[in-house]
């Protein structure tokens, strides 16, 4: 699958969450973020729809993937595995998945790149986390790191990995 790219802020410790919340709040982070998926695809599990403040994101197709027949939210288009989320993205330059973690395990297989914000910090309180990356299977194209500011409290690196 070429076109599947995950995007995920991970601690020291490949900590992801904590309470289906992110680890801290990191202004840059939610910019790279906007600024990297904005006219794409986002791919993500309901947990992760549901933590969303203002529901779907805007100027991205959104697909959510649940096991609910019930299911649906305004602006966004629902899939029941990740096997039909593909589907539906077939000839899609690039799409994203954005989370959970169950979602993450299932699409980490099919991924060519992996966005990860790696923060320089470990989070003792987190209770999820994204699944171990065999770093040989990998090449790093880019790194970004930056110091901690006013805005950000902790040093972090913007890191983009394409399979080998």
């Amino acid at each position: 699958m070429k076109n599947i790219s995950i995007i995920v802020v991970i601690d020291k410790h490949s900590a992801i969450g904590k309470g289906n919340d992110l680890l801290c709040h990191l202004p840059a982070d939610l910019k790279h973020f906007k600024n990297t998926t904005t006219g794409h695809t986002v791919i993500m599990g309901r947990k992760t729809y549901d933590s969303l403040p203002k529901g779907a994101l805007p100027n991205r197709r959104n697909i959510v993937i649940t096991r609910n027949p019930e299911f649906s939210a305004e602006r966004v288009e629902v899939a029941h595995s990740f096997e039909q989320a593909v589907e539906m993205v077939k000839g899609e330059e690039e799409v994203f998945v954005m989370g959970g973690a169950q979602i993450y395990n299932i699409a980490l297989p099919f991924t060519s790149n992996l966005y990860l914000t790696e923060i320089d910090h470990q989070f003792d309180d987190a209770d999820t986390f994204f699944p171990e990356i065999d770093y040989s299977q990998w090449t790093e194209e880019n790194r970004e790191s930056h110091d901690k500011d006013e805005k950000n409290p902790y040093p972090y690196s913007f890191v983009k990995l394409v399979r080998k």
